[in-house]
């Protein structure tokens, strides 16, 4: 659990016995949670200061724990007690009570299967199943509704669900940029990501069917769209806003406007007996 290991070397002075270990642990848990301690015993004190620090007294009875608690902006107030019960196995019975709400959360920690007493200094083996025994704590006494750890949570959870939306567009954009089929592409001179080797995909051989993955000619080697005014061949100096005699007055296409040629310009059409077919003049055909 992230913070354990730093809450368990500042408090290891007051580490003598498992059950300080598990007080230990709640202790982290709850700091994770957004809440803060504002001393010991059941009734505030003047002295009382929110704090990430556990009271200078907190280990001082093995067989009661009392501290209190509050979350953010000072509500609501936790009441945490925990009694020793020596009869085997040996359990530590929490009692958590949300005092806005007056509702009770209970759990009992078998000390012998979560803490090795013989390495109570030696944080990377007092717990005996860390991940399980955070797991009750998370079950059993930080599910209350209405405290200050539901307002922690949702905003840890918004924070997640905002980090897996950028993650996602993310994704999206580099699936977009290696579309081949994307028009335009967001980098004309990128090769494809199916592209492996030193050769250019855009250079014969390889260039068979460009035409159909650029359209556009955005590679410089033409596409598959035809634009007569736009093709890259010498154009005549014709210039169909002043008309074409005999097919559009002068004015029909406006000045600079596009315009495709529906005929030969400028060119006599062809001649009606010209190239005539086989036996034309035969009257049986």
């Amino acid at each position: 659990m992230a913070g354990l290991e730093v809450a368990f070397a500042c408090f290891r002075g007051g580490i003598t016995t498992p059950q300080d270990a598990v007080v230990c642990l709640l202790h982290t848990e709850l700091i994770r949670r957004g809440f803060r301690c504002v001393g010991g015993g059941e009734q505030p004190r003047g002295d009382d200061k929110p704090s990430e620090l556990l009271p200078s007294d907190w280990s001082s009875s093995k067989e009661v724990y009392t501290l209190r608690y509050q979350g953010n902006g000072g509500t609501p107030v936790l009441l945490v007690k925990a009694v020793t019960d020596d009869t085997s196995p040996a359990t530590l019975l929490f009692n958590l009570v949300s005092t806005s709400t007056q509702e009770v959360m209970d759990l009992t920690v078998n000390l012998v299967e979560h803490v090795d007493a013989e390495q109570l200094q030696v944080f990377d083996r007092v717990f005996r199943d860390e991940a399980d025994l955070v797991r009750q704590v998370h079950a059993r006494l930080l599910s209350f509704p209405g405290g200050a750890a539901e307002p922690r949570a949702a905003e840890e959870r918004r924070s997640r669900r905002e980090e897996e939306e950028v993650e996602e567009e993310r994704r999206r954009r580099r699936r977009e940029d290696r579309d081949p089929l994307r028009l335009p592409p967001r980098h004309p001179n990128m090769q494809p990501h199916w592209w492996v080797g030193g050769n250019d995909p855009m250079v014969p051989p390889f260039s068979v069917g460009g035409a159909d993955l650029d359209p556009f000619g955005s590679h410089g080697g033409g596409g598959m769209i035809l634009d007569p005014l736009r093709s890259g061949f010498p154009r005549s100096g014709f210039d169909p806003s002043s008309g074409i005699p005999g097919i559009l007055p002068p004015g029909a296409v406006p000045p600079g406007a596009r315009f495709d040629p529906f005929g030969p310009v400028g060119r006599p059409g062809p001649d009606p007996d010209h190239l005539p077919p086989p036996g034309y003049d035969d009257m049986f055909m």
